[in-house]
């Protein structure tokens, strides 16, 4: 009688121990979810403010659109795995975005930018690596016109698009026309929805 007494109690105790570890590491998946989150979508709200104070637009040269402000997302190389996103503006309009492109942080004066070796050091965020920072390990974005993860791009005129042409003349092509959402996903399964508003470009956690 006293052995089933005791078998009992250690099965509570396992039984208790492993609803604790649960609930602490499902508290940690969350918060870092809502900390990407908060992140991108201040990031944004950035991206946006410094389309509309650093117009791009200039009549002598028919391809300016593509150098609108754009927040973009990225695979690491395929040997490290994982994601992560850089803010620029493609001021040689090459479409291979570089540090120097890159916009800073107004904070830490740091640069919003990774190369996909995805790696941290003093002069980039920490916060752009999704999937190191934070877990993340999937992000879908349901206006994505690009054959990648996708991308916003914001206009001097508030407007939002989800591609930039690559052919003269095209400066209005692929504006969004009703709300675009940026899914996040973590490693354990969680989502997360990001909403941006089209002609606006209000942005918000769902």
């Amino acid at each position: 009688m006293k052995r089933s007494f005791s078998l009992l109690e250690l099965i509570l105790i396992i039984l208790l121990l492993s609803i604790c570890y649960y609930s602490f590491f499902i508290k940690i998946d969350k918060n870092n979810l809502e900390d990407a989150a908060n992140r991108i979508v201040l990031y944004l709200k950035q991206t946006r403010y410094q389309a509309l104070v650093d117009s791009k637009e200039a009549y002598d040269n028919k391809l300016w659109h593509k150098k609108r402000w754009t927040f973009k997302f990225f695979r690491c190389k395929q040997s490290i795995g994982g994601i992560y996103y850089i803010i620029y503006s493609d001021e040689n309009m090459k479409g291979h975005p570089n540090i120097d492109e890159a916009m800073s942080d107004p904070l830490t004066n740091k640069k919003i930018y990774s190369s996909n070796s995805c790696e941290i050091n003093s002069n980039t965020s920490k916060y752009v690596l999704l999937t190191k920072e934070y877990g993340i390990s999937d992000v879908n974005i349901s206006c994505n016109m690009t054959s990648s993860l996708g991308q916003i791009s914001f206009g001097n005129d508030g407007k939002v698009y989800s591609k930039l042409s690559n052919y003269e003349n095209q400066e209005n092509k692929y504006e969004i026309k009703k709300r675009c959402k940026i899914e996040l996903k973590s490693e354990e399964g969680r989502e997360i929805g990001i909403i941006i508003e089209p002609k606006s470009g209000y942005t918000y956690i769902e």
